[in-house]
């Protein structure tokens, strides 16, 4: 691929978070939403009009098979996934699926090993990786501005409306919080301290229609190292980040999700602050990876490897094992 390509972009999918990352893409600087598919015409005609879409599929069938896209977005809920993904990568496609990438370690296990043997590309989309505080962050340790990272605190949590048809608290649309808010302090710890905590202890709340409103989990690393967690989706917490050293100590500002600035401290004082005035949302670095992959010809993002991917669910398949957690259709 030459410096002025961009990746012709599939969006599977016409809900929320297909929305966001369709308006995102305008602002990514190599790649461009070229089609849309959903489960009817109607949906997908409007999708793209609504985008400036040039071409709308009544079927995903239909969308993955256009021999002019590159890349297929899967922004379904995750019981969906493992079937989209497949569906995709089968046609051939560069895929980047949204986060949890499935319901369970296992199924993602599955595409993995069809993506690898069929030499792919596939990504998580754990779109905060990618943004420029996260960024930061990483640089900041990595320079050992804090010294030895000892502890990590993240917190995710809002109190949604009371539906127990919706996606948050339906169990078989692999509800509750642990999937939906978890993934992301689980994903900023795995990011500064690793995928393999050594123990793992954690306290639920299930609520009534089955699914975990909220939790606490407890990481252990070794050698002194340890993470503290707590998700929720009917109880609204701080949305922030604290990276602990032996030095000084980092505070992601703003939400875990989407942060817009960072602070590092060295000695307990400020020492340098990091402020991002982007105009996106925050969708479009996630895109421009997968562009930069593409070109250079990878099959894996090395900032989100698929290992990393599937660790982290295995850990949530631990951390639901203690809960006694199960979705339909899970054995």
């Amino acid at each position: 691929m030459d410096n002025a390509y961009k990746v012709k972009w599939g969006i599977l999918s016409t809900g929320w978070i297909a929305h966001q990352f369709a308006t995102d893409l305008a602002h990514a600087s190599n790649g461009i939403a070229y089609a849309v598919g959903s489960r009817t015409q109607e949906s997908a005609d409007e999708f793209a009009k609504n985008h400036g879409i040039p071409v709308a599929y009544a079927t995903y069938e239909e969308l993955v098979n256009d021999p002019e896209v590159d890349a297929i977005y899967i922004g379904t809920p995750h019981p969906f996934h493992k079937q989209n993904a497949l569906l995709a990568l089968r046609a051939g496609k560069a895929v980047l699926c949204e986060k949890p990438f499935t319901v369970n370690s296992g199924e993602l296990e599955e595409v993995v090993a069809y993506a690898r043997e069929h030499k792919l590309f596939l990504m998580e989309a754990m779109w905060s990786r990618y943004i420029p505080a996260n960024v930061k962050v990483r640089e900041w340790i990595a320079a050992g501005k804090i010294g030895d990272v000892r502890l990590v605190q993240a917190d995710l949590g809002f109190r949604a409306d009371w539906n127990p048809e919706s996606r948050l608290l339906n169990p078989a649309l692999g509800g509750g919080a642990l999937l939906d808010v978890g993934i992301y302090p689980i994903s900023f710890a795995s990011m500064v301290l690793g995928p393999h905590p050594e123990s793992v202890s954690s306290t639920v709340h299930i609520g009534e229609t089955g699914v975990d409103e909220h939790f606490s989990l407890l990481l252990s690393y070794g050698g002194g190292k340890s993470a503290s967690l707590n998700g929720g989706i009917r109880l609204k917490l701080l949305e922030e980040a604290h990276v602990f050293g032996t030095e000084g100590h980092i505070i992601v500002k703003g939400t875990l999700v989407n942060p817009r600035a960072a602070e590092l401290y060295i000695g307990g004082e400020l020492a340098e602050t990091f402020e991002d005035d982007r105009a996106s949302v925050g969708y479009s670095f996630e895109a421009e990876e997968v562009g930069r992959c593409l070109q250079a010809g990878l099959t894996e993002s090395p900032v989100m490897t698929l290992d990393e991917s599937v660790a982290i669910l295995k850990l949530l398949d631990q951390v639901r094992a203690q809960w006694g957690l199960k979705y339909p259709g899970e054995q």
